[in-house]
């Protein structure tokens, strides 16, 4: 069962996420940032992973912290759904297109957290929606699903456009990343024996 569940409450957040490596890329995701909303609907669809995710944070601040803390419950759900990892591809990369954009994700479900992020925004909003959140996610989400990951922009000029190509491209890598290997079966993909 490759399910799990996460519940995060802190002063300024409290979310609820459940996500199904084996789905359909269903997505239920209600953290009342609209933007953002759309963006992990995409995660969700382009993985093939099943993800409800329900926020409420402090938006009466910024959309930060709620932001930030979806990105660390998703990877500690993805982490617990993960299990011991034996059997799975763990690798994945994809460069995807999307109109004048173009990003290439590279990823390692590696237990070994890093965020390389080379996505430069031409602007600081998309709509209401600050686009340096785009990073505070990915970033919470490589450190606590344990999560080499690479984001690149080859290029691109509609800030939209990248934010939603960078979530595409992941999507894309992850589901790689995690689907079963046939020829790996039971077996951990690693020369050390443990990630």
């Amino acid at each position: 069962m490759r399910k799990a569940e996460i519940t995060r409450k802190t002063n300024e957040t409290a979310i609820e996420v459940a996500v199904n490596l084996d789905g359909t890329g269903k997505s239920d995701c209600h953290t009342g940032v609209g933007f953002f909303d759309h963006m992990l609907d995409q995660l969700a669809r382009h993985s093939l992973i099943d993800i409800t995710l329900k926020a409420t944070g402090d938006l009466h601040i910024d959309d930060h912290h709620t932001v930030e803390d979806c990105g660390i419950a998703l990877g500690q759900a993805l982490t617990r759904a993960l299990g011991d990892k034996k059997g799975i591809h763990r690798y994945g990369h994809f460069r995807l297109a999307m109109d004048d954009t173009q990003v290439a994700c590279a990823l390692d479900l590696s237990a070994r957290p890093f965020l390389v992020w080379n996505l430069p925004f031409p602007t600081h909003k998309i709509g209401t929606f600050d686009t340096e959140l785009v990073r505070e996610f990915f970033q919470a989400l490589a450190t606590h699903g344990g999560i080499t990951l690479h984001v690149d922009l080859i290029h691109g000029f509609n800030s939209h456009h990248i934010a939603e190509a960078a979530f595409k491209s992941v999507a894309r890598a992850l589901r790689e990343a995690v689907e079963p290997d046939p020829r790996m079966a039971g077996v951990l993909p690693s020369t050390k024996g443990a990630l």
